[in-house]
């Protein structure tokens, strides 16, 4: 299951990802927000990165105006590898070599057609284990030896 969520600047963004996720037969869960009322992105955020490191939801998508603030939110949340991607390459990297577990979108920056693109280019690519795992092991020794940001 894919979990999605944004702020106001990303929502219509969203709409038109869960519509193309589920084309393609993902199970998704919307997280909000359901309005283009003014919100802060740390609710949305945090709240996609703490289902996915629960387990709740295999991956997550965030979208709020320019990816920037979902990126450093999401981070901050101790077993999330969230990547800000502007290209296809970018997001077939986050997956292969990082293993992103969240894909962060800007919303005011991308039209539906190269968000959808990016996605698809996250979802079809696959972790490479091997030098990678040894780079994301350490990135998680440093999360173990840095207090935790809750």
């Amino acid at each position: 299951m894919i979990i999605i969520g944004s702020d106001h600047g990303g929502l219509s963004l969203k709409t038109a990802l869960i519509s193309y996720l589920k084309r393609r037969g993902f199970e998704v869960t919307d997280a909000g927000t359901n309005s283009d009322a003014s919100v802060d992105y740390p609710d949305y955020g945090q709240k996609v990165a703490e289902m996915v490191v629960a387990g709740v939801a295999e991956l997550g998508i965030l979208i709020c105006g320019t990816g920037i603030g979902m990126s450093i939110t999401a981070n901050k949340i101790s077993g999330i590898r969230a990547a800000l991607v502007t290209d296809v390459f970018m997001a077939r990297m986050a997956k292969e070599h990082n293993n992103a577990n969240v894909l962060v979108l800007g919303g005011r920056i991308l039209d539906e057609q190269k968000a959808c693109d990016l996605a698809g280019a996250w979802l079809d690519a696959d972790f490479e284990g091997g030098r990678h795992q040894t780079r994301l092991d350490k990135i998680t020794a440093l999360e173990k030896a840095i207090p935790s940001c809750k």
